[in-house]
Protein backbone atom coordinates (compact mmCIF):
# COMPACT_ATOMS: atom_id res chain seq x y z
CA UNK A 1 0.00 0.00 0.00
CA UNK A 2 1.28 3.45 -0.90
CA UNK A 3 2.05 5.67 2.08
CA UNK A 4 0.97 9.30 1.70
CA UNK A 5 1.50 12.40 3.82
CA UNK A 6 -2.18 12.40 4.85
CA UNK A 7 -5.03 9.88 5.02
CA UNK A 8 -8.40 10.61 6.61
CA UNK A 9 -9.86 7.10 6.34
CA UNK A 10 -8.61 5.78 9.68
CA UNK A 11 -9.92 8.84 11.49
CA UNK A 12 -13.25 8.47 9.72
CA UNK A 13 -13.50 4.83 10.74
CA UNK A 14 -12.96 5.80 14.38
CA UNK A 15 -15.38 8.75 14.26
CA UNK A 16 -17.83 7.45 11.67
CA UNK A 17 -20.81 7.19 14.02
CA UNK A 18 -20.44 10.78 15.20
CA UNK A 19 -19.81 12.17 11.71
CA UNK A 20 -22.89 10.44 10.27
CA UNK A 21 -24.94 11.56 13.26
CA UNK A 22 -23.87 15.13 12.49
CA UNK A 23 -25.16 14.75 8.93
CA UNK A 24 -28.43 13.26 10.16
CA UNK A 25 -28.82 16.08 12.69
CA UNK A 26 -28.68 18.67 9.92
CA UNK A 27 -30.81 16.77 7.41
CA UNK A 28 -33.58 16.25 9.95
CA UNK A 29 -33.46 19.80 11.33
CA UNK A 30 -35.38 21.51 8.56
CA UNK A 31 -32.58 24.09 8.15
CA UNK A 32 -29.97 23.34 5.50
CA UNK A 33 -28.43 26.82 5.13
CA UNK A 34 -27.35 29.27 7.87
CA UNK A 35 -29.09 27.31 10.58
CA UNK A 36 -28.34 26.33 14.18
CA UNK A 37 -25.22 24.33 13.33
CA UNK A 38 -23.44 27.33 11.82
CA UNK A 39 -24.55 29.57 14.68
CA UNK A 40 -23.51 26.99 17.26
CA UNK A 41 -20.12 26.41 15.69
CA UNK A 42 -19.45 30.14 15.49
CA UNK A 43 -20.15 30.54 19.20
CA UNK A 44 -18.06 27.54 20.19
CA UNK A 45 -15.10 28.38 17.93
CA UNK A 46 -15.05 31.96 19.24
CA UNK A 47 -15.14 30.64 22.81
CA UNK A 48 -12.23 28.27 22.14
CA UNK A 49 -10.13 31.28 21.13
CA UNK A 50 -11.41 33.58 23.85
CA UNK A 51 -12.75 36.14 21.37
CA UNK A 52 -16.17 37.72 20.98
CA UNK A 53 -17.05 36.89 17.38
CA UNK A 54 -16.67 34.19 14.74
CA UNK A 55 -18.08 34.26 11.22
CA UNK A 56 -18.17 30.95 9.34
CA UNK A 57 -17.43 31.10 5.60
CA UNK A 58 -17.03 28.68 2.74
CA UNK A 59 -13.22 28.34 2.67
CA UNK A 60 -9.99 29.71 4.09
CA UNK A 61 -9.24 31.91 1.09
CA UNK A 62 -12.49 33.80 1.56
CA UNK A 63 -11.86 33.95 5.30
CA UNK A 64 -8.80 36.08 4.49
CA UNK A 65 -10.47 38.01 1.66
CA UNK A 66 -13.52 38.96 3.71
CA UNK A 67 -11.34 39.85 6.68
CA UNK A 68 -9.34 42.25 4.53
CA UNK A 69 -12.53 43.82 3.19
CA UNK A 70 -14.03 44.04 6.68
CA UNK A 71 -10.89 45.88 7.80
CA UNK A 72 -11.27 48.32 4.92
CA UNK A 73 -8.31 47.05 2.85
CA UNK A 74 -8.65 47.61 -0.88
CA UNK A 75 -7.15 49.09 -4.04
CA UNK A 76 -4.05 51.18 -3.48
CA UNK A 77 -3.28 49.56 -0.13
CA UNK A 78 -0.26 47.37 0.65
CA UNK A 79 -0.31 44.24 2.80
CA UNK A 80 2.98 42.91 4.16
CA UNK A 81 3.21 39.12 4.21
CA UNK A 82 5.50 36.25 3.17
CA UNK A 83 6.07 34.34 -0.05
CA UNK A 84 6.64 31.01 1.73
CA UNK A 85 2.96 30.23 2.09
CA UNK A 86 0.11 28.58 0.27
CA UNK A 87 -0.88 30.75 -2.67
CA UNK A 88 -4.38 31.49 -1.26
CA UNK A 89 -2.85 33.90 1.26
CA UNK A 90 -1.69 36.11 -1.59
CA UNK A 91 -4.65 35.36 -3.87
CA UNK A 92 -6.92 36.83 -1.19
CA UNK A 93 -4.86 40.02 -1.00
CA UNK A 94 -4.99 40.35 -4.78
CA UNK A 95 -8.74 39.68 -4.79
CA UNK A 96 -9.47 42.84 -2.79
CA UNK A 97 -7.27 44.90 -5.10
CA UNK A 98 -4.47 45.39 -2.58
CA UNK A 99 -0.77 44.82 -3.28
CA UNK A 100 1.13 42.07 -1.44
CA UNK A 101 4.57 43.12 -0.19
CA UNK A 102 6.89 40.25 0.75
CA UNK A 103 9.51 40.00 3.45
CA UNK A 104 11.85 37.05 3.85
CA UNK A 105 11.59 34.23 6.37
CA UNK A 106 13.67 32.99 9.28
CA UNK A 107 16.06 30.23 8.13
CA UNK A 108 15.29 27.97 11.12
CA UNK A 109 11.52 28.19 11.51
CA UNK A 110 10.55 29.29 7.95
CA UNK A 111 8.24 31.89 9.54
CA UNK A 112 8.11 35.61 8.75
CA UNK A 113 11.36 37.34 9.69
CA UNK A 114 9.75 40.09 11.74
CA UNK A 115 13.02 42.06 11.87
CA UNK A 116 12.51 42.89 8.18
CA UNK A 117 8.95 44.13 8.44
CA UNK A 118 9.40 47.76 9.51
CA UNK A 119 11.72 48.48 6.57
CA UNK A 120 8.93 47.30 4.26
CA UNK A 121 6.35 49.72 5.69
CA UNK A 122 5.42 52.59 3.35
CA UNK A 123 2.79 55.30 3.29
CA UNK A 124 0.51 52.81 1.49
CA UNK A 125 0.88 49.99 4.04
CA UNK A 126 -2.42 49.21 5.74
CA UNK A 127 -2.06 45.68 7.07
CA UNK A 128 0.45 43.15 8.39
CA UNK A 129 -0.49 39.58 7.50
CA UNK A 130 1.77 37.04 9.23
CA UNK A 131 1.26 33.38 8.32
CA UNK A 132 1.33 30.92 11.20
CA UNK A 133 2.97 28.28 9.07
CA UNK A 134 3.20 24.50 9.39
CA UNK A 135 1.64 24.53 12.85
CA UNK A 136 3.33 27.31 14.82
CA UNK A 137 2.93 31.05 15.27
CA UNK A 138 4.94 33.90 13.86
CA UNK A 139 6.45 36.25 16.46
CA UNK A 140 3.38 38.34 17.22
CA UNK A 141 4.55 40.72 19.95
CA UNK A 142 6.85 42.83 17.74
CA UNK A 143 4.29 42.71 14.92
CA UNK A 144 1.55 43.98 17.24
CA UNK A 145 3.86 46.74 18.49
CA UNK A 146 4.72 47.69 14.91
CA UNK A 147 1.05 47.71 13.88
CA UNK A 148 0.18 49.95 16.81
CA UNK A 149 3.12 52.28 16.08
CA UNK A 150 2.15 52.81 12.43
CA UNK A 151 -1.62 52.54 12.78
CA UNK A 152 -1.83 49.29 10.82
CA UNK A 153 -4.20 46.34 11.00
CA UNK A 154 -2.85 42.97 12.11
CA UNK A 155 -4.54 40.02 10.39
CA UNK A 156 -3.38 36.52 11.37
CA UNK A 157 -3.44 33.72 8.79
CA UNK A 158 -4.16 30.74 11.03
CA UNK A 159 -5.04 28.23 8.31
CA UNK A 160 -2.26 25.89 9.47
CA UNK A 161 -2.23 26.61 13.19
CA UNK A 162 -5.51 25.67 14.87
CA UNK A 163 -4.81 25.49 18.59
CA UNK A 164 -1.17 26.59 18.33
CA UNK A 165 0.00 28.93 21.08
CA UNK A 166 2.50 31.76 21.30
CA UNK A 167 3.59 32.52 24.87
CA UNK A 168 0.37 30.88 26.01
CA UNK A 169 -1.93 32.87 23.71
CA UNK A 170 -3.85 30.82 21.16
CA UNK A 171 -3.25 31.60 17.48
CA UNK A 172 -5.80 34.11 16.24
CA UNK A 173 -6.44 35.95 19.51
CA UNK A 174 -3.87 38.75 19.09
CA UNK A 175 -4.70 40.56 15.85
CA UNK A 176 -7.61 42.70 14.73
CA UNK A 177 -8.88 39.56 13.03
CA UNK A 178 -7.71 36.05 12.18
CA UNK A 179 -8.61 33.72 9.32
CA UNK A 180 -8.89 29.93 9.43
CA UNK A 181 -9.30 27.16 6.87
CA UNK A 182 -11.09 23.90 7.61
CA UNK A 183 -9.89 22.09 4.50
CA UNK A 184 -9.92 18.35 5.33
CA UNK A 185 -6.15 18.10 5.89
CA UNK A 186 -6.10 20.85 8.54
CA UNK A 187 -5.56 20.33 12.25
CA UNK A 188 -9.29 20.99 12.54
CA UNK A 189 -10.58 19.72 9.22
CA UNK A 190 -14.06 19.41 7.78
CA UNK A 191 -15.26 16.78 5.31
CA UNK A 192 -15.14 19.34 2.52
CA UNK A 193 -14.33 23.04 2.33
CA UNK A 194 -14.90 25.53 5.12
CA UNK A 195 -13.38 28.53 6.81
CA UNK A 196 -13.94 31.16 9.49
CA UNK A 197 -12.77 34.59 10.58
CA UNK A 198 -12.64 35.59 14.25
CA UNK A 199 -12.42 39.04 15.82
CA UNK A 200 -13.08 40.99 18.99
CA UNK A 201 -14.28 44.04 17.04
CA UNK A 202 -18.08 44.22 16.65
CA UNK A 203 -17.77 46.50 13.61
CA UNK A 204 -15.48 44.00 11.86
CA UNK A 205 -17.89 41.22 12.78
CA UNK A 206 -20.82 43.14 11.26
CA UNK A 207 -18.84 43.85 8.09
CA UNK A 208 -17.89 40.18 7.79
CA UNK A 209 -21.49 39.05 8.10
CA UNK A 210 -22.62 41.50 5.41
CA UNK A 211 -19.82 40.56 3.03
CA UNK A 212 -20.41 36.80 3.31
CA UNK A 213 -24.14 37.16 2.53
CA UNK A 214 -24.35 39.27 -0.65
CA UNK A 215 -23.88 42.49 1.34
CA UNK A 216 -27.30 42.07 2.97
CA UNK A 217 -27.87 42.91 6.59
CA UNK A 218 -31.50 43.06 7.66
CA UNK A 219 -33.61 41.96 4.70
CA UNK A 220 -32.79 39.25 2.17
CA UNK A 221 -33.61 41.39 -0.84
CA UNK A 222 -31.80 44.57 0.29
CA UNK A 223 -28.07 44.84 -0.42
CA UNK A 224 -26.44 47.33 1.95
CA UNK A 225 -23.02 47.12 0.27
CA UNK A 226 -22.06 44.72 -2.54
CA UNK A 227 -20.87 41.45 -1.03
CA UNK A 228 -20.44 37.76 -1.81
CA UNK A 229 -22.00 34.37 -1.26
CA UNK A 230 -19.47 32.84 1.15
CA UNK A 231 -21.58 30.93 3.66
CA UNK A 232 -20.27 28.02 5.71
CA UNK A 233 -22.25 24.89 4.88
CA UNK A 234 -24.57 23.71 7.65
CA UNK A 235 -23.40 20.07 7.39
CA UNK A 236 -19.74 21.04 7.59
CA UNK A 237 -20.48 23.30 10.54
CA UNK A 238 -22.12 20.48 12.47
CA UNK A 239 -19.21 18.15 11.72
CA UNK A 240 -16.79 20.85 12.86
CA UNK A 241 -18.74 21.30 16.11
CA UNK A 242 -18.20 17.65 16.92
CA UNK A 243 -14.54 17.69 15.90
CA UNK A 244 -13.83 20.92 17.82
CA UNK A 245 -14.42 18.98 21.06
CA UNK A 246 -11.57 16.66 19.99
CA UNK A 247 -9.18 19.35 18.71
CA UNK A 248 -6.85 19.17 21.68
CA UNK A 249 -6.71 15.38 21.31
CA UNK A 250 -5.79 15.75 17.63
CA UNK A 251 -3.03 18.16 18.60
CA UNK A 252 -1.65 15.79 21.25
CA UNK A 253 -1.63 12.95 18.72
CA UNK A 254 0.22 15.09 16.16
CA UNK A 255 2.77 16.09 18.78
CA UNK A 256 3.31 12.42 19.63
CA UNK A 257 3.95 11.61 15.95
CA UNK A 258 6.43 14.51 15.79
CA UNK A 259 8.21 13.30 18.91
CA UNK A 260 8.66 9.84 17.38
CA UNK A 261 10.17 11.37 14.25
CA UNK A 262 12.53 13.48 16.35
CA UNK A 263 13.67 10.47 18.37
CA UNK A 264 14.18 8.27 15.30
CA UNK A 265 15.73 10.79 12.90
CA UNK A 266 17.56 13.14 15.23
CA UNK A 267 20.93 11.50 14.56
CA UNK A 268 20.67 11.89 10.75
CA UNK A 269 21.68 14.88 8.61
CA UNK A 270 18.03 15.65 7.96
CA UNK A 271 17.11 19.10 9.33
CA UNK A 272 14.09 18.54 11.57
CA UNK A 273 11.46 21.17 12.47
CA UNK A 274 12.58 23.88 14.90
CA UNK A 275 10.05 25.33 17.34
CA UNK A 276 10.40 29.07 17.92
CA UNK A 277 10.86 30.31 21.48
CA UNK A 278 7.54 30.58 23.30
CA UNK A 279 5.65 28.49 20.76
CA UNK A 280 3.52 25.39 21.14
CA UNK A 281 3.77 23.59 17.79
CA UNK A 282 0.71 21.64 16.58
CA UNK A 283 2.44 20.09 13.52
CA UNK A 284 -0.05 20.64 10.75
CA UNK A 285 2.72 19.26 8.56
CA UNK A 286 6.11 17.85 9.55
CA UNK A 287 8.52 19.76 7.32
CA UNK A 288 12.13 18.57 7.07
CA UNK A 289 15.02 19.83 5.00
CA UNK A 290 17.89 18.30 3.04
CA UNK A 291 20.05 19.57 0.14
CA UNK A 292 19.41 16.29 -1.74
CA UNK A 293 15.64 16.68 -1.41
CA UNK A 294 14.66 15.72 -4.94
CA UNK A 295 16.82 12.58 -4.99
CA UNK A 296 15.44 11.55 -1.60
CA UNK A 297 11.84 11.93 -2.72
CA UNK A 298 12.51 9.93 -5.86
CA UNK A 299 14.26 7.17 -3.91
CA UNK A 300 11.38 6.96 -1.42
CA UNK A 301 8.98 6.19 -4.25
CA UNK A 302 10.79 2.87 -4.63
CA UNK A 303 9.63 2.14 -1.06
CA UNK A 304 6.07 3.07 -2.09
CA UNK A 305 6.21 6.28 -0.06
CA UNK A 306 4.93 9.39 -1.87
CA UNK A 307 5.60 12.69 -0.10
CA UNK A 308 4.97 16.31 -0.99
CA UNK A 309 6.58 19.72 -0.64
CA UNK A 310 5.10 22.72 1.18
CA UNK A 311 6.02 24.73 -0.86
CA UNK A 312 8.28 24.12 -3.88
CA UNK A 313 7.44 27.42 -5.60
CA UNK A 314 7.45 30.60 -3.49
CA UNK A 315 4.54 32.81 -4.44
CA UNK A 316 6.75 35.64 -5.71
CA UNK A 317 8.26 33.27 -8.32
CA UNK A 318 4.87 32.26 -9.77
CA UNK A 319 3.94 33.63 -13.18
CA UNK A 320 0.60 34.81 -11.83
CA UNK A 321 2.43 37.28 -9.59
CA UNK A 322 5.24 38.26 -11.96
CA UNK A 323 3.68 41.73 -12.18
CA UNK A 324 4.80 42.39 -8.60
CA UNK A 325 8.36 42.63 -9.89
CA UNK A 326 10.25 40.35 -7.52
CA UNK A 327 13.42 39.16 -9.26
CA UNK A 328 15.08 35.84 -8.54
CA UNK A 329 17.22 36.27 -5.46
CA UNK A 330 15.04 38.98 -3.94
CA UNK A 331 13.99 36.67 -1.07
CA UNK A 332 17.11 34.50 -0.71
CA UNK A 333 16.11 32.51 2.37
CA UNK A 334 12.65 31.74 1.01
CA UNK A 335 14.11 30.60 -2.30
CA UNK A 336 16.85 28.46 -0.70
CA UNK A 337 14.38 26.75 1.61
CA UNK A 338 11.99 25.97 -1.26
CA UNK A 339 14.69 23.87 -2.92
CA UNK A 340 15.27 21.67 0.14
CA UNK A 341 12.10 21.18 2.20
CA UNK A 342 9.64 18.30 2.09
CA UNK A 343 7.00 16.83 4.40
CA UNK A 344 6.86 13.47 6.15
CA UNK A 345 3.46 11.85 6.81
CA UNK A 346 1.63 13.67 9.60
CA UNK A 347 -1.91 13.14 10.84
CA UNK A 348 -3.38 12.14 14.22
CA UNK A 349 -4.37 8.61 13.20
CA UNK A 350 -1.02 7.77 11.55
CA UNK A 351 -0.41 4.15 12.63
CA UNK A 352 2.86 3.47 14.43
CA UNK A 353 3.81 0.68 12.03
CA UNK A 354 3.29 2.99 9.03
CA UNK A 355 5.39 5.70 10.65
CA UNK A 356 8.09 3.14 11.43
CA UNK A 357 8.12 2.07 7.78
CA UNK A 358 8.60 5.70 6.73
CA UNK A 359 11.37 6.22 9.27
CA UNK A 360 13.17 3.06 8.17
CA UNK A 361 12.91 4.02 4.49
CA UNK A 362 14.14 7.57 5.14
CA UNK A 363 17.13 6.26 7.08
CA UNK A 364 17.95 3.80 4.30
CA UNK A 365 17.73 6.50 1.64
CA UNK A 366 19.82 8.96 3.64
Amino acid sequence: MTTLVWDYTREYEAERKDILDAVETVFSSGRLVMGPSVAGFEQEFAAYHGVAHCVGVDNGTNAIRLALQALGIGPGDEVITVSNTAAPTVVAIDAVGATPVFVDIHPDTYLMDVAQVEAAVTARTRCLLPVHLYGQCADLAPLKALADKHGLHLLEDCAQAHGARHHGVVAGATGNAAAFSFYPTKVLGAYGDGGATITNDPAVDANLRRHRYYGMEKTYYVVETPGHNCRLDEVQAEILRRKLTRLDDYIAARQAVAARYADALGDTDLVLPATAEGNTHVYYVYVVRHPRRDQILEALKAHDIVLNISYPWPVHTMTGFAHLGYAKGSLPVTEAVADEIFSLPMYPSLPTDVQDRVIDAVRRVL
